[in-house]
């Protein structure tokens, strides 16, 4: 009885907020929202016996993906005004898609089976002498592992696009030459100087600027490297030198 209460109430909240996410205007008080979600989709898992799916989600999606939403959306300059001027003019298509969804939900909740409660059929093997996190992970490593490396390869793959897409070429970008930069020395770039107590860094010849200047280590056609000498370290460089 006690279960059944805690499920209708996380149930409750968990669809208000899932509401609450698309129709609030302020993005901020929507990720809140969808916070608000995540924990009490989490206390279905818990009821549903699935501890280890809880944590993760709350660990996860809470702590690391919902907290960098938040941040993006707090720290990006976004005009939200603007980008709502175009919806009215998408409604009619949203609204299409929106009764596609729900026909999609009706097909599929029409042909659902539910088994007998008397019914002594197993959908799963016997795992008793297993807990929750060694059931899914002896599941997901071995039986579907080839899956779960798959998905990984997805992710990396988005996470590149979405590298290549963002990033940009400014005209003030320095950008280094690895090689170069690799091979130099501690001793080639920094002085190590031993100031005591009560000494001044004028003493020891004030604030020493590096060894060697930015343009050694600079890519040709880097930002603040002069042209002539871009090509000079260029042809340096290909000579081996």
């Amino acid at each position: 009885m006690i279960a059944q209460l805690f499920f209708y109430i996380f149930v409750g909240i968990l669809l208000f907020s899932a509401a609450m996410v698309i129709t609030v205007r302020n993005p901020v008080h929507s990720i809140l929202f969808l916070i608000l979600g995540f924990f009490n989709a989490a206390g279905l898992f818990l009821i549903a016996g699935a501890e280890f799916l809880a944590m993760l989600l709350i660990i996860v999606y809470v702590g690391a993906i919902a907290v960098l939403f938040l941040f993006v959306v707090m720290m990006l300059d976004i005009d939200f005004s603007s980008l709502r001027e175009g919806a009215q003019k998408h409604a009619a298509l949203g609204l299409c898609l929106g009764l596609v969804l729900l026909l999609e939900l009706w097909m599929a909740l029409s042909h659902w089976k539910v088994l007998p409660t008397d019914s002594n059929a197993s959908l799963t093997t016997n795992v008793q002498h297993l807990t929750n996190t060694e059931a899914l992970g002896t599941l997901v490593y071995t039986h579907y592992v080839l899956l779960f490396q798959a998905c990984g390869i997805v992710l990396l793959v988005a996470m590149m696009g979405a590298i290549t897409l963002t990033l940009r070429d400014h005209s003030t970008s320095r950008r280094q030459n690895v090689a170069r930069q690799h091979v130099r020395k501690a001793a080639d770039t920094l002085e190590l100087t031993t100031v005591q107590l009560g000494e001044s860094v004028i003493e020891h010849g004030g604030v020493l600027r590096p060894k060697g200047s930015y343009n050694e280590i600079a890519a040709p056609g880097s930002y603040g490297l002069d042209i002539k000498e871009s090509e000079y370290l260029q042809n340096k460089e290909e000579k081996g030198e």
